[in-house]
């Protein structure tokens, strides 16, 4: 039976990745992505490095009651690409993708027709799956985000220690295919009659990354041989470091400004005046980006209370500032 490679793409690490990357946000919906040259790349990188035809490219994204929108159906139509779904909890969290690359993981490797996996994600909670693939021969390699300072982003310490290798998107690949999002012109905030404001919810096509495990949270580069050079730069888990006030206040405040222009880049005036009638309330995307994104600045996985009351704070200045 002929050797195959195949590619499994977490699609909300990738882009919330890639969004950081360019953004400082991981908002997702401060990027647009030309997925089809983007995914197309991929293909080459892997078809590449492994030596092996590429089998098929699975995606994995989540979508509100597990359908599929515009913007998946047309990444669904692109050639040798698998899409599968998970849902989009009413906590705005992904349920079910993890799961869902776990089970391809395992079941491929299982029906012997794949000898070189490339798993593009980060999360801790795929070891076991990986651990099991290569215990039925299969050789799994990490396909990564690069940082700014290109290292890997956002990767699980105990997911590369397991695999077989690591490898680095080529930034230039990102940098051709991932832009960030034109901001609008934003006209003054008009008066809103009393009541309960409502602000829309993030688009359809948005997960809210989750909030990542100890290991995630860390940028690293472990003893491991990649193929890109800069990554060889010393390396180790992100530890949390004592900060002056005014340190811890830089930090807040960087953070609150790039989650919210990565918001307000597709944001119209009217959800930004709902967004304003809402005071103190931050939706959902925007609070959930604001800590998952001051956490990894930190080294925090464990945010205390002034931590959080303060970020949110800075979020207003930054929304008063505009």
């Amino acid at each position: 039976m002929r050797s195959h490679s195949a590619l499994y793409v977490d699609a909300g690490y990738l882009l919330s990745s890639a969004a950081t990357r360019l953004t400082g946000s991981s908002l997702r919906r401060g990027i647009e992505v030309n997925y089809t040259a983007l995914i197309s790349a991929l293909t080459e990188v892997v078809q590449r490095d492994s030596g092996l035809p590429l089998l098929r490219v699975y995606w994995y994204d989540a979508a509100r009651d597990g359908k599929a929108n515009p913007v998946q159906e047309g990444i669904a139509l692109l050639p040798n690409v698998k899409l599968r779904l998970g849902r989009i909890g009413v906590d705005g969290e992904q349920k079910g993708v993890d799961l869902r690359i776990g089970l391809d993981l395992v079941g491929h490797s299982r029906a012997g027709r794949i000898d070189v996996m490339y798993l593009l994600s980060g999360d801790d909670d795929l070891t076991e799956a990986v651990e099991e693939a290569q215990a039925q021969g299969v050789q799994v390699t990490v396909l990564a985000v690069p940082s700014s300072s290109v290292r890997p982003h956002g990767v699980s310490r105990h997911l590369l220690y397991s695999a077989d290798g690591l490898d680095l998107i080529d930034p230039a690949v990102l940098d051709r295919t991932v832009t960030s999002t034109s901001a609008p012109a934003i006209d003054p905030p008009a008066k809103t009659s009393a009541g309960e404001p409502s602000v829309d919810p993030a688009p359809i096509d948005e997960v809210v990354p989750p909030r990542p495990s100890p290991a995630g949270v860390a940028r690293l580069v472990p003893p491991l041989t990649t193929r890109t050079a800069a990554s060889h730069e010393g390396g180790g888990q992100v530890q949390s470091v004592s900060r002056t006030p005014a340190e811890l206040a830089e930090n807040m405040t960087s953070v609150a400004r790039k989650t919210y222009s990565a918001w307000a880049a597709t944001a119209s005036t009217e959800q930004l005046n709902e967004l304003r009638a809402g005071r103190p309330a931050i939706p959902r995307d925007l609070d959930r980006a604001l800590l998952v994104d001051l956490s990894g600045v930190l080294g925090e996985f464990e945010l205390s209370d002034s931590m959080r009351f303060g970020v949110r704070a800075k979020f207003w200045e930054a929304v008063n500032n505009v």
